[in-house]
């Protein structure tokens, strides 16, 4: 994997580094702990050599390492690794002992006299430390499997929140070109409407009016996220709009305490709500109605309440079918996750009243 070979090669120097601090510490401890008891040696040869010994693993570790990824022993099958591994740690005990031995017999730093012969070193030294080199060469291979597996799970993961990222957009995307058309040819209804009664000035200012909101709509369309008071100002425009087609039958009162405003919402999320309360409530009475728009915030979520004096829902449920409910719906739950979502209900004693519930999150730009 590219990523793998990317991190070893990156990172291969603290391999020297460790091996080196573990040298330097070993050397520390034999030397002091030799000269705590009263020994006498040549304590700057003695240093030296023990930390030379350890010389050998920062260009044993690496080679290890690739052994132990290309003859794995991760899974159940892969035991048939097994004597490779066994054959290399005795290679590799053997190797250590050679050099610690080598490295002994040259510069004698017991200052043992006479000098020991090769043969009595070697021979010394496996019997000393025959079990290390095995040990190491075992944890080299169990630290390296452990490593690569967290890298591998991290990398998993980024993959994972990458591709939710680019979900969550196609989706928010997809969900956008069907919210818009559907929020177009309702408005483009009712400038025909406003045509056919001849109210022409009434349409013109309505088809102004949905050229300005359009164009918000498009300069928002790369955001997923905005303030609650960018969605009550949009809204308000598209009241505007409404207003010119149904006049006084129309009566929209929007009351959210000023330190809400910053809050984040998925843009176009009230606009679609409201317009379903027009399109089901409203519009089905003769005399009109009123449409309320409150909010509050509480134990971290963020409530918005759109009340409108409609009809009340029906067993039928007319109000859960529409397109700007069903995408509202689905851009929260993409956008904020499963703790969000719209919920309807009648009223206490007459029309029906919409709950937007998302996380309560303040943008930076407001206090």
């Amino acid at each position: 994997m590219s990523y793998l070979r990317q991190a070893r090669s990156g990172h291969s120097w603290w391999i020297a580094v460790l091996w080196l601090a573990v040298g330097l510490i070993t050397a520390t401890q034999v030397v002091v702990g030799m000269a705590a008891v009263g020994m006498r040696h040549n304590w700057i040869a003695l240093f030296f050599t023990t930390v030379a010994a350890w010389l050998i693993f920062p260009f044993a570790t690496p080679v290890i390492l690739s052994l132990s990824r290309r003859f794995p022993l991760a899974k159940a099958g892969d035991w048939k690794n097994l004597p490779v591994h066994l054959a290399s740690a005795l290679g590799f005990g053997i190797g250590h002992i050679a050099w610690s031995a080598t490295v002994e017999w040259v510069f004698n730093p017991l200052a043992i006299h006479p000098a020991p012969s090769f043969r009595g070193v070697f021979f010394t030294t496996v019997y000393m430390q025959f079990h290390t080199g095995i040990i190491i060469y075992a944890a080299i291979v169990a630290i390296g499997n452990a490593v690569d597996s967290i890298r591998r799970l991290a990398h998993r993961e980024a993959e994972a929140a990458r591709l939710a990222g680019e979900l969550s957009k196609a989706q928010l995307d997809a969900l956008r070109r069907q919210l818009e058309p559907h929020f177009l040819f309702n408005t483009l209804n009712g400038i025909s409407g406003l045509v056919r009664e001849k109210r022409n000035e009434a349409a013109v200012e309505t088809i102004a009016g949905l050229s300005d909101l359009l164009r918000r709509v498009l300069e928002d369309s790369g955001r997923q996220l905005v303030p609650l008071a960018e969605e009550v100002s949009f809204l308000e425009s598209y009241i505007k709009l409404q207003a010119m087609r149904f006049g006084d039958r129309l009566k929209v009162t929007v009351d959210i305490p000023l330190e809400l405003y910053g809050a984040l919402v998925p843009p176009l999320v009230l606009q679609p709500l409201v317009e379903n309360a027009i399109v089901h409530g409203i519009g089905k009475l003769v005399e009109g109605g009123e449409i309320r728009v409150t909010a509050r915030e509480s134990e971290g979520v963020l409530s918005i309440y759109l009340y409108n004096d409609g009809p009340a829902l029906s067993l039928a449920g007319d109000y859960r079918t529409g397109v700007g409910l069903s995408n509202t719906r689905g851009r929260l739950v993409t956008l904020c996750g499963a703790g969000s979502g719209v919920e309807l209900r009648n009223g206490d004693q007459a029309g029906v009243e919409t709950i937007i519930k998302v996380p309560y999150r303040v943008a930076a730009c407001f206090p």
